[in-house]
């Protein structure tokens, strides 16, 4: 079972940029789906992105919420064993708990209960 620890949460303000890591304990990191998910008080966990593995044919293939295509990237770096989330133009709504996931399961899944593993979070605050 894979352990994750999340680092680079943080406060900025509106239109700023900050990159979570997230790394990865244990083998086969690289056969991992890797997930973001972001969680407000009194809101439920919901999805951000995906990255399937990149040892397959899905060859690190990526998905989004729609509420953060074109600002937020995920990637991921193996040698490392460890995904990013690089959010750029912040808004307020993106204030949240952010949370690593991994799945042995090759599927760009977007529901919590799909993903086996999971980070402590990592707070992003952004002010307007």
């Amino acid at each position: 079972q894979v352990q994750l620890v999340e680092s680079g949460g943080g406060l900025v303000q509106a239109g700023g940029s900050l990159r979570l890591s997230c790394a990865a304990s244990g083998r086969a990191f690289s056969m991992y789906t890797m997930g973001w998910f972001r969680q407000a008080p009194g809101k439920e966990r919901e999805f951000v992105a995906a990255v399937l593995p990149t040892v397959t044919w899905s060859a690190g293939k990526t998905d989004y919420a729609d509420s953060v295509k074109g600002r937020f990237t995920i990637a991921r770096d193996n040698a490392k064993n460890t995904v990013y989330l690089q959010m750029n133009n912040l808004k307020f709504e993106d204030t949240a708990v952010y949370y690593c996931a991994a799945t042995r399961t090759v599927r760009l899944a977007q529901t919590p209960g799909d993903y086996d593993a999971w980070g402590q979070g990592t707070q992003v605050t952004v002010s307007s």
